[in-house]
């Protein structure tokens, strides 16, 4: 029989109540469950007026709604509002019912550029969700994974100037410095001379309409005209953006710990410090980063602070068929090299850059045989270069070959390489509709809090869910797998029974509270040991898992 839909119903009057119209598994009821959102009138207490002007909207309301755009990935604010309108769900995470007006799209910016300008609020709302994180144990810092991605700024790629590339400061240019002027007395070297350091540094700040003279054979690079504080990006043939550097930290199993915000044409080496001030505060025993990192600034400053660096393998740079460069053998007891062909070279001089050179002794390198394979000097000079530092370096090679440390570098493409593709495909990080740094930060910000609190929320909606089962198991055992059962009795007279039963509890009871992967992980052997004694009590918990699906 054929029907057609009446009209009617949409002209209906019902009394409903809005948490009725949000189900209980909802994202937003489950991270509305999981954290108190009254900490933010304390960050905020200081930017309002209680006795005087117009009354404000509420800021819990007004840090919800980019929470929204970024735990969803909605592309702007203004389509964030549109779908604000008509979404009930989101309506009842506002607190607003189906007849309250929606705020303007530009309230939020407004109140970024008067009233949240030049603050650390996001920062702190970051922190205060990873505070919370570690509450409940579930973050490991330990072990500490670094990256960083690019994020394409607001700038049109074809609208730019250049503009001279002034010498950017180093991080670690005074301890250096330092280093260098000792190295230098310790071989009878004069000192070297300072340089000026006038130049502002490189990447971007400047006025986008500012006109700089331009020195015939200076060095330049673009700018952008829209967001001068972008950089230049490139990355491969037909990847040629302004963008922002991301660099991120985060734990083994995934938790976001920290992060910074550089121009796009910035190294990470140059950008590693503000990101590691952040997170060397949680005392990690390792910090595992990509070949980008492995220089002997970085490896100098992880070691000296008791912390394991792991970089992976890094292919030498020079030409096929000549030798490569741990060919040349370094002897620390006569500060100099040897050539394959047991040939001295000498140590000439420590450069500004803290490398010390060796050179060979062109009356011996014109008669050698392998000299094609040393080096295309007219002099027939072959020069190596060696820095003040490479110690550490020779030091974060062994601790690369160390056992087990292969496995965890491997860790890298499900812990930060996995944060980086989830930020982008669901959460709208590969590009950025703000202008200037300061947004950058907290787009970066809300964003990986907004992963954070994703995350937290749902393991603590499982361990609510697992918890009527694990207790219900728990009173199955005693009272009829333990006492009905006579094999179970007999065996209860050993005196190892308890301790095999304990341990098989144990398991279950720290899978519940911390994690149910690392409970199987790093009490294998204790579980194999008791398995193998009294099989029937750890089939019953193993089957216990399995039909519940605590394991997965």
């Amino acid at each position: 029989m054929m029907t057609k839909n009446a009209d009617k119903k949409r002209e209906q009057m019902i009394m409903f109540c809005m948490d009725d119209m949000v189900p209980q598994n909802h994202m937003l009821r489950l991270i509305d469950k999981a954290i108190d959102w009254d900490f933010i009138y304390d960050l905020v207490e200081e930017k309002y007026c209680l006795d005087n002007g117009r009354p404000s909207m509420d800021p819990v309301m007004l840090i919800k709604v980019p929470f929204i755009q970024y735990l969803y990935g909605i592309k702007s604010m203004r389509q964030t509002i549109r779908e604000i309108e008509v979404n009930a769900a989101y309506r009842w995470f506002l607190g607003l019912d189906m007849m309250d007006p929606v705020p303007h799209f530009s309230t939020f910016g407004k109140n970024y550029t008067r009233r949240f300008k030049d603050t650390d609020l996001f920062e702190q709302i970051f922190a205060k969700i990873l505070e919370d994180c570690m509450k409940f144990n579930l973050v490991d810092t330990e072990q500490i994974f670094v990256d960083s991605t690019h994020v394409k700024a607001c700038a049109n790629s074809k609208k730019m100037r250049k503009r001279v590339a002034h010498e950017q400061a180093l991080w670690y240019e005074e301890e250096l410095q330092k280093e260098i002027t000792k190295d230098r007395e310790a071989h009878g070297k004069k000192p070297l001379k300072e340089k000026d350091r006038n130049d502002p540094p490189s990447g971007g700040g400047g006025r986008a309409d500012s006109q700089e003279e331009i020195a015939e054979g200076a060095k330049t690079q673009k700018c952008s005209t829209t967001d001068p504080e972008s950089g230049w990006f490139r990355k491969g043939e037909h990847k040629h953006v302004f963008a922002y550097a991301v660099e991120t930290a985060c734990d083994k199993h995934g938790w976001i710990l920290g992060y910074s915000v550089h121009p796009g044409n910035e190294h990470d080496s140059r950008t590693f410090k503000p990101l590691y001030d952040k997170i060397k505060n949680y005392r990690p025993a390792m910090i595992v980063a990509d070949a980008g990192y492995r220089t002997p600034a970085i490896a100098h400053e992880l070691l000296e602070d008791g912390i394991e660096p792991l970089f992976p393998y890094k292919s030498p740079m020079t030409k096929d068929g000549f030798f490569r460069k741990y060919e040349y053998v370094y002897d620390e007891g006569y500060d100099c090299c040897l050539c394959p062909e047991n040939q001295i070279l000498s140590y000439r001089t420590t450069n500004r850059d803290g490398y010390r050179e060796y050179q060979s002794c062109p009356e011996v390198c014109a008669k050698c045989p392998s000299i094609h394979k040393c080096t295309e000097s007219k002099n027939h000079v072959k020069v190596i270069m060696r820095h003040v530092w490479e110690e550490y370096m020779e030091m974060a090679e062994d601790i690369r070959h160390t056992l087990g440390n292969k496995e965890i570098y491997e860790l890298r493409k499900e812990t930060i390489e996995r944060i980086f593709g989830t930020a982008k495909e669901q959460h709208g990080f590969r590009y950025t509709q703000y202008i200037g740094k300061a947004r950058m930060e907290m787009k970066a910000g809300l964003t990986f809090a907004c992963m954070n609190l994703k995350k937290l929320a749902r393991i603590l909606e499982n361990r609510a869910s697992k918890t009527p089962e694990f207790f219900g198991f728990l009173r199955f055992l005693v009272e009829e797998s333990l006492y009905v059962e006579k094999w179970c009795w007999k065996q209860s007279q050993h005196p190892n029974f308890v301790y095999s039963l304990t341990t098989s509890l144990l398991v279950v009871l720290i899978g519940y509270t911390y994690g149910y992967k690392r409970c199987l992980t790093d009490i294998k052997y204790p579980v194999m040991y008791a398995y193998k004694k009294y099989p029937l009590p750890i089939f019953c918990v193993g089957k216990f898992l399995a039909t519940t699906h605590i394991s997965s």
